[in-house]
């Protein structure tokens, strides 16, 4: 049994109603959310996550990266905490779900447990990590990385956006800037709930994604630097055109993307080019490519190809081309024990399930350097995500909830 009573489930109506709420914060322009990172609205779903949270009678830590901790105490004080998070940030154009469902499913499993005056041994923390989309400041996943020791804080805070914003400069200006070291924190264990963010779950009919492993990933930031010129007035064999060396680099990330076929992925879905005026020809491009794999071999020599080749690509068009590494993390392999009370409270509770690997990066990847830690998901409508379209159903909502409740409550140690 792993909680009092099989069928203990949470308030799918109350958590469905919470992300709703969320999502009023921060709209988009079709349906979806632009609360991105350190934003004023960033700063307004904070503060509306706090304002529930110490409703729900957790205390709140704040990191000096601004990652909120807040903490639904156990019987024992000397026991560490089970975590329970994701991230409510989002993409310029993101959906309701993606990082959300994690952090307010935390809540209404604290919620529950009240209702049910269930305590625990182990005190259970939900949070909210900061920046794990990386739209705004590359890489992703920034806040629970310098948690775990993979970024220093310094490194952190000088993170740019596109508009030379820095890090610790909009932090400061949104005020979410805490007093606890990063890292400082112990974790008996580590869980976090997310939408698939791809098609798998929902063509196979499976209610719960049992997350085994994540893709390792990547990210590569190509300059190429070409000359501006008049396009209606250089020949088209006197130019050094930056664009063209761009589209010919895309068309090669694809064809080894493809030749790494199964289990590979690769794409450009960042491009800035410079002036961008219609009529002149680019003097500068900067992309980010990025590539993923479970594979860590596939996935270097996939890293170790595409840079060689774009070198060759821009060359040839006089094109000079370097690249920095913006992002990246290895393969995960998630926690054996606690991938089985993933597994255990799915088939307890009826749920339909399979094992599957993450193809998106997460923050149980970081984590998972420093406790135990694993994942569960639930579908998302045709694997849409990273989109204002995306969408879920309430009842694959409450389902992974529910599943995320009674794995907890077990690893939490639920006291009679």
């Amino acid at each position: 049994m792993t909680a009092p009573g099989e069928n203990l489930r949470i308030n799918g109506d109350r958590l469905w109603d919470s992300l709703m709420q969320m999502a009023r914060i921060g709209p988009g322009i079709a349906g979806g959310n632009n609360r991105q990172t350190l934003t004023d609205a960033d700063g307004e779903g904070r503060a509306l996550f706090r304002r529930w949270c110490e409703d729900a009678g957790l205390s709140m830590g704040v990191d000096r990266m601004g990652t909120m901790f807040m903490t639904r105490a156990g019987t024992d004080p000397q026991a560490l905490p089970v975590y329970v998070g994701s991230h409510l940030d989002t993409q310029p154009t993101g959906g309701k779900y993606d990082g959300v469902l994690g952090v307010l499913s935390g809540l209404e499993l604290a919620r529950t447990l009240n209702d049910l005056g269930i305590r625990t041994k182990h005190p259970i923390v939900v949070t909210n990590w900061t920046n794990e989309e990386g739209a705004r400041f590359a890489p992703a996943m920034l806040a629970s990385g310098v948690f775990a020791g993979v970024h220093t804080l310094d490194y952190a805070y000088a993170r740019k956006d596109l508009d030379g914003k820095t890090f610790g400069e909009e932090l400061e200006r949104i005020g979410w800037v805490g007093d606890e070291e990063v890292g400082a924190r112990k974790m008996h264990a580590y869980f976090e709930y997310h939408i698939e963010q791809g098609p798998i779950l929902e063509a196979a009919g499976k209610q719960i994604g049992v997350v085994t492993h994540c893709q390792g990933l990547w990210w590569l930031e190509f300059t190429l630097t070409g000359k501006e010129a008049h396009t209606g007035s250089t020949p088209m064999l006197m130019r050094v055109n930056a664009g063209l060396a761009m589209a010919r680099i895309m068309e090669m990330v694809q064809t080894v993307a493809m030749e790494n076929q199964p289990g590979a992925v690769a794409g450009v879905g960042q491009v800035k080019f410079s002036p961008n005026s219609r009529n002149v020809l680019p003097g500068t491009v900067v992309s980010t490519v990025d590539l993923r794999s479970p594979d860590q071999m596939k996935l270097d020599g996939m890293r170790a190809r595409i840079e060689a080749e774009a070198k060759q690509i821009a060359g040839a068009l006089g094109v000079d081309c370097s690249v920095e590494a913006v992002g990246h993390f290895d393969p995960v392999t998630f926690d054996p024990t606690l991938v089985e009370r993933v597994r255990k409270a799915a088939e307890g509770l009826g749920y339909t399930h399979m094992d599957i690997v993450s193809g998106a990066g997460h923050d149980a990847c970081w984590a998972a350097k420093v406790a135990p830690a694993t994942m569960v998901m639930c579908p998302c409508v045709d694997g849409l995500s990273h989109n204002e379209a995306e969408e879920i159903s309430k009842e694959w909502a409450a389902a992974g909830a529910d599943v995320l409740l009674h794995a907890v409550a077990e690893t939490a140690e639920i006291v009679p």
